[in-house]
């Protein structure tokens, strides 16, 4: 929705600024998108008077003006076949830029020196085509600016309305909108008392078929027009919101349109059928080329106007151009009316078509604007097409109906908005807004919206308009009260987050199995007849043979997913699961679920991956242990016990490594037999981890422990050294780190190396030593002492030599 405060002013009195205006509407819900200044590329142009208009001695068509601009006289070369002498138009000098970016210069135009433009309203953007160049009143003076001659120094202000205020789609709802801002009440430009009876006529029949879908319908004739340019009035305030002047009574329809948001139309009443309008459904297969030149056609979901015999217009959306009003048209049927919105929207869409029209009815307009905009039109008509308007005419009304009252709380609006406004505050804001209020008690209003609010439908929307009027930014600001305490987290899941992290970081991958296994697994696994995971929950309705029972351990199904992997050529393999395994207990009882976690490996220890530095051995139960100590690791749990011996568990191998804390087993780390392996169909060897998360979940680990960050620098020394073959450097390391040599901070394994120029049965072992002290930053001397005490002790015990190469 676009207008000019200058057009708004003319209805409502205010002291806003442009932009306080702007920012008061968007805060009353009437978002506005641009505030513009209008016609500022017409700033220099200036009003001229031409002296004299001589035929250019070169060209036929041509004339050598002298003009008046001010106090200078200009000679411009013009080709108008209206510039002559006496002439009162607008000219643009030699710098001036024009609409489009045309800039004036000063030329030559076939010999003769033109020093500006005599403009026509196409070169100057207020109309598509000109005959000439612009002709002005005769009163002006030339070398004023044309902007203001023409009073054309104005601000545009554009506004996004959402789909529920309809009544704002026109100046007159946007003024009604400041009225309730100031406090005052709108100048309507119609007597609304004085509004004729139109009780029927002679001249026209009108006849509505469906009131749902047409609830109104006014239409009145006049006699004795002429078509021709509107006034510039009219034209300016066209132009200025971006419509094209066509020609005086089309003009009038599209300014009411805008002054009141109501759509109106105009018909050459000598071009319908009998004098008749029938407001009716279209029939299927009906055409109708409408006024933009397209062939429409129609179907019975359609809204139409028709004479005696065909359509005329599509209702609520464009007419026809066989009723279109011409140069000739001197006898007109102009409509006031309000359509279906549902209705309108559904036709517009169908027809691909979307006119300023259709959107006013698909929101919604006021049934009881219809007989007032008739009236503001054809008070226009009469004043500028010379017209007589009939005394009587139509207005049907069956289809509308009486707006409701609607109780609002003063107490139960003051607790939603957080204000202390009292009941009459109250009223006066809703009656600001041409609402009827009345007093019910002395906590309660009764509320009547006027016609024009479609959207008012409940107590919530008037709780609503009294925010509006009362001003958004004046209510307070109340934070919602939150308990400050974090929402507890379960430990398990923490648990297995922390877990699963650590595997993944050690190229482990995730299996997920259904809980629904097979009872064949324990037969797998070669358990005995007695052996308590034979015992399982068997479900009722199974969906197959293969997963009848609850699994009691996530083995089985991991070992299936290695013979998987080596079916499909991947024979190494990192896999680990967390889930729950279920314990039967006694009849009618519900299983108990425990959560646990399993790691199984196979294949290389370093998969796909060619190491560099290492040779591609296969896994073994170190590697597996070493899941279990990181995994143990993480958990900070460092008073656990491993208890190293054969494993009780016939599917195990034999090797086997049970862990225990506090009384509790956490789980085993082993590898699976040979046999149990073939009867999966598994040919390499397979070694697991199985821990019970539900008894981790249970032990207390070690307290974090924090050392601030060093202050002074380390150092670092390095001990190569050779030794026999047998002497293992994880006990060179330890060694050293057990000495407690004074600072000493770490001790490091990085090289161990036999072959050339070390000698059979023995090799070479290199480790740093970093030394670093809490107090001060160390002395060479000092770090060289301690570095041969080292040295010399290695040595000695375990018999071994500096390398030399």
């Amino acid at each position: 929705m676009k207008f000019t405060v200058a057009w708004l002013k003319q209805y409502i009195d205010f002291d806003y600024s442009p932009q306080d205006l702007a920012d008061r509407l968007t805060m009353a819900g009437l978002e506005v998108d641009a505030v513009e200044e209008l016609f500022t590329e017409l700033k220099d142009v200036k009003v001229a008077k031409i002296l004299s208009a001589a035929p250019h001695p070169d060209a036929d068509r041509l004339q050598v003006c002298q003009v008046e601009v001010g106090d200078e006289v200009k000679t411009i070369v013009c080709g108008a076949p209206n510039a002559r002498a006496g002439l009162i138009t607008a000219v643009a000098l030699p710098g001036c830029v024009l609409p489009g970016d045309f800039k004036i210069k000063k030329g030559k135009i076939r010999g003769q020196v033109s020093e500006g433009m005599l403009c026509s309203t196409k070169e100057l953007g207020l109309a598509e085509g000109a005959e000439g160049i612009i002709e002005l009143a005769d009163d002006l003076v030339s070398g004023t600016s044309f902007c203001e001659a023409m009073d054309l120094n104005d601000i545009l202000i554009e506004v996004d309305l959402t789909p529920n205020r309809p009544d704002c789609a026109s100046v007159i709802g946007t003024a009604r909108e400041v009225a309730g801002m100031c406090g005052t009440r709108i100048k309507h430009p119609v007597d609304l008392d004085a509004l004729p009876a139109l009780t029927g006529t002679d001249a026209f029949s009108v006849t509505v078929t469906d009131d749902r879908l047409c609830p109104r319908y006014v239409a009145r004739r006049m006699t004795g027009v002429t078509v021709a340019p509107s006034p510039w009035w009219l034209q300016k305030r066209l132009i200025s919101v971006g419509l094209r002047p066509i020609n005086n009574v089309v003009d009038a329809t599209n300014f009411v349109m805008l002054e009141y948001g109501q759509p109106m139309h105009g018909f050459d009443l000598t071009k319908l059928e009998d004098k008749t309008v029938i407001v009716r459904p279209a029939k299927d297969g009906e055409i109708l080329t409408t006024l933009d030149g397209g062939e429409r056609t129609l179907d019975s979901s359609m809204l139409v106007i028709a004479d005696a015999q065909k359509p005329v217009a599509v209702a609520g959306v464009m007419g026809g151009g066989n009723s279109e009003i011409d140069d000739s048209t001197t006898e007109l049927l102009l409509e006031s009316a309000c359509f279906n919105a549902v209705s309108v929207r559904k036709t517009a869409r169908n027809l691909n078509i979307g006119t300023d029209a259709s959107y006013r009815f698909e929101r919604g307009v006021d049934p009881e604007l219809a007989p007032v905009a008739m009236q503001r039109l054809v008070d226009i008509l009469t004043e500028i097409t010379g017209g007589t308007v009939d005394a009587s005419g139509i207005d049907l009304a069956t289809g509308v109906k009486p707006p409701g009252e609607y109780e609002l709380r003063v107490g139960r609006t003051n607790e939603l908005l957080g204000t202390s406004l009292s009941a009459a505050e109250m009223s006066d804001y809703l009656t600001g807004i041409e609402m009827t209020v009345r007093t019910l008690d002395e906590d309660t209003l009764g509320v009547t919206h006027p016609s024009f609010r479609l959207d008012i439908e409940r107590e919530a929307d008037l709780v609503e308009e009294v925010a509006r009027l009362y001003g958004y930014n004046e209510v307070g600001t109340t934070l919602p009260v939150v308990p400050m305490s974090f929402a507890s987290q379960d430990p398990k899941r923490i648990l297995r987050k922390k877990l699963t992290n650590v595997l993944i970081a050690q190229s482990c991958y995730e299996a997920i199995n259904y809980s629904f296994v097979s009872p064949l697994h324990a037969d797998q696994l070669g358990l005995p007849e007695d052996h308590d995971w034979r015992n399982n929950v068997a479900l009722l309705n199974p969906l197959t043979e293969e997963q009848s029972v609850m699994r009691r351990s996530l083995l089985p199904g991991l070992l299936e997913n290695v013979r998987r992997n080596i079916n499909h050529q991947n024979s190494d393999v990192r896999l680990f699961e967390t889930g729950k395994v279920f314990h039967p207990k006694n009849k009618g009882e519900q299983p108990h679920e425990e959560l646990r976690i399993a790691v199984v490996l196979s294949g290389k220890r370093y998969g796909h991956a060619t190491p560099l530095y290492w040779k591609q051995d296969a896994v073994d139960i170190f590697d597996a242990k070493g899941i279990a100590d990181s995994l143990l690791s993480e958990l900070r749990l460092d008073q656990v016990t491993e208890v190293i011996g054969e494993s009780a568990a016939v599917y195990a191998g034999g090797q086997c490594v049970r862990l225990e804390m506090a009384g509790a087993e956490i789980g085993t780390v082993s590898h699976f037999s040979r046999e149990c392996l073939r009867r999966f169909g598994i040919k390499q060897d397979v070694y697991y981890v199985d821990l019970s998360l539900d008894v981790l979940v249970g032990l207390a680990g070690a307290p974090k422990q924090f050392s601030p960050l060093p202050r002074y620098p380390s150092v670092q020394r390095d001990i190569a050294m050779v030794v026999a073959s047998g002497v293992a450097a994880a006990d060179i390391v330890e060694f050293v780190t057990r000495r407690n040599e004074k600072n000493v901070e770490s001790v490091e394994l990085f090289d161990v190396y036999e072959g050339e120029n070390v000698g059979i049965g023995f090799k070479s072992v290199a480790i740093s030593v970093t030394y670093r002290s809490e107090k001060q930053t160390l002395k060479e001397k000092a770090v060289t002492k301690s570095h041969s005490r080292i040295t010399d002790a290695v040595l000695s015990h375990f018999d071994g030599r500096l390398r030399e190469v």
